[in-house]
């Protein structure tokens, strides 16, 4: 997942005398997550002329998609609304997972449940949601979700929540011993009061706030890795915590829309990405992992070996694919985030 402060729009195309395809492509992303030299090169290679238009949640962009005639050919959402767009009838089947480069997917990422056979979809970047901590704040153990719903003395006042809502409720679901998407309401009492007690010890529910964590004046925030990574290039203190009551991974996905204008500069955009060489640029840029075979060996220095980009072994069996749950159960949970975020 993506931290994005402001939405805005550019135009990046540059010719080619010799080139394999011509015209526009139009795509829809996450602000602050796209390579401009992963643009520059497509341009080049294919003669094609890229806009891109930034969006801030999942919500806005399928909010957009749904009205219709958008002018889009590509959007990047997470892989838990990547149901809803199938479902829906948005998406052209471009069959990514056929393509030529699709023998660089990794493993983790070639057969998700979201997209079966990748029929729909291409991995953009991944990403899992922890804690960032400022360790020279707080020097215990980082690796529980405790350090935002139950925080210790020294970092009340201190903490940043992005406002995720899905995030922060398996977060607290999981901290109450509970299962993801669950209807118990006993249990879910548990969560809302749990998450209204641990708002007096937070000192801003905001995007923003995560970068405040470089200047100090925030030490701990829910958090995504990629995100914690450039944390810690801005401050050494800075580490991140995968929570062992449970912690959530998952992908953005690049997706073709039915009424694409240019459709097969799209597919080859697709197949584009999944070369390890290109796919390594968006990581360097983000700071988020690649889900291609070799984009390591081009990693800069400081993303080779970077603990926020590895779930450790011992930590695999408690990472879940975040996926959205029944309709139902999702208005319980937005009835509790508004309560909290009253």
């Amino acid at each position: 997942m993506r931290f994005t402060v402001t939405s805005a729009a550019f135009i990046l195309g540059l010719s080619a005398t010799a080139a394999l395809a011509e015209g526009n492509l139009n795509i829809y992303n996450w602000g602050e997550y796209t390579s401009p030299e992963l643009i520059e090169k497509f341009s080049k290679t294919y003669n094609v002329h890229v806009t891109l238009t930034d969006f801030d949640s999942n919500d806005t962009a399928l909010a957009k998609v749904r009205q219709g005639a958008s002018g889009f050919d590509i959007v990047v959402p997470s892989q838990s609304f990547i149901p809803t767009y199938i479902q829906e009838g948005l998406l052209a089947e471009t069959n990514p997972g056929r393509m030529e480069n699709a023998k660089n997917l990794e493993e983790r990422w070639r057969d998700p449940a979201f997209d079966p056979g990748r029929k729909y979809s291409v991995p953009w970047l991944w990403y899992t949601s922890g804690i960032s901590v400022n360790t020279s704040v707080f020097k215990g153990d980082i690796n529980t979700w405790k350090v935002i719903l139950d925080p210790p003395g020294e970092l009340k006042g201190k903490i940043n929540i992005v406002p995720e809502m899905n995030d922060i409720m398996f977060a607290a679901i999981k901290f109450e011993g509970g299962t993801w998407c669950t209807g118990d309401k006993a249990l879910l009492t548990k969560v809302r009061d749990r998450l209204i007690e641990a708002k007096k010890s937070w000192l801003s529910i905001d995007y923003a706030g995560i970068q405040r964590m470089a200047t100090g004046d925030v030490s701990a925030s829910l958090d995504w890795s990629g995100s914690a990574l450039k944390r810690r290039t801005e401050n050494h203190s800075i580490a991140y915590g995968l929570p062992r009551e449970g912690f959530t991974y998952g992908s953005d996905n690049v997706v073709v829309l039915k009424d694409a204008p240019n459709l097969e500069n799209a597919k080859l955009f697709q197949n584009f990405i999944m070369a390890p060489e290109n796919a390594a640029l968006n990581s360097v840029y983000a700071k988020y992992g690649a889900a291609i075979i070799g984009a390591e060996k081009y990693y800069s220095d400081e993303m080779k070996g970077a603990p926020e980009l590895v779930i450790p072994p011992d930590m695999e069996s408690k990472g879940e694919l975040l996926t959205l749950c029944d309709p139902k159960i999702t208005q319980l949970y937005s009835r509790i985030w508004q309560d909290v975020q009253k």
